[in-house]
């Protein structure tokens, strides 16, 4: 079955051009401190791991990331929908487009650190606890200098930016 509307938009790889409006789509979300903000360039040097959803006359509505950390694991990163399209399944339609990517990279489970737990609860991920890789990867994974790394790994540099969000894990 169709998502409802989805003929309405699509999905695609996004494009350097795309940068600032991913940077406007998310600046509300920044604001009410449900996602992190980031300088433009971080969105330029990641630019290849982000999907966008997009209307026929090209109009942004949506966008989401999906970062490597492991070999087996990635995060879903910036994953967000303009306020006129909540509830329509963009969301939804992000995050598949991204599991898809991440199964074809070989990776098996999937990262997310966010405020919206009904949302993942309701597309199969579950919170998770502080000790869910072995300790020798964590070795490996601590000398990263990504804070997405940090923040899957609970390091306590990180936790005054991350108060209130749930680590949520899904198996793919």
């Amino acid at each position: 079955m169709a998502e409802p509307g989805k003929s309405e938009y699509s999905i695609r790889r996004a494009r350097t051009a795309d940068v600032p409006e991913i940077q406007k789509l998310i600046e509300p979300l920044v604001a009410q401190r449900i996602l992190l903000g980031k300088e433009r360039v971080v969105f330029y040097e990641a630019v290849q791991e982000f999907r966008v959803a997009t209307l026929v006359d090209g109009t942004l509505i949506g966008c989401g990331a999906l970062h490597v950390m492991w070999e087996d694991l990635g995060e879903v990163r910036t994953l967000a929908v303009s306020q006129d399209w909540l509830g329509r399944g963009v969301g939804h339609a992000l995050l598949q487009t991204l599991e898809t990517d991440a199964r074809e990279l070989g990776l098996r489970r999937l990262f997310c650190l966010t405020f919206e737990v009904p949302f993942f609860t309701r597309n199969g991920f579950m919170e998770i606890g502080e000790e869910i890789i072995d300790p020798v990867v964590y070795s490996e994974m601590v000398r990263s200098t990504d804070e997405g790394v940090a923040e899957f790994l609970d390091l306590a540099r990180v936790k005054p930016n991350t108060l209130g969000n749930s680590r949520m894990l899904k198996l793919l």
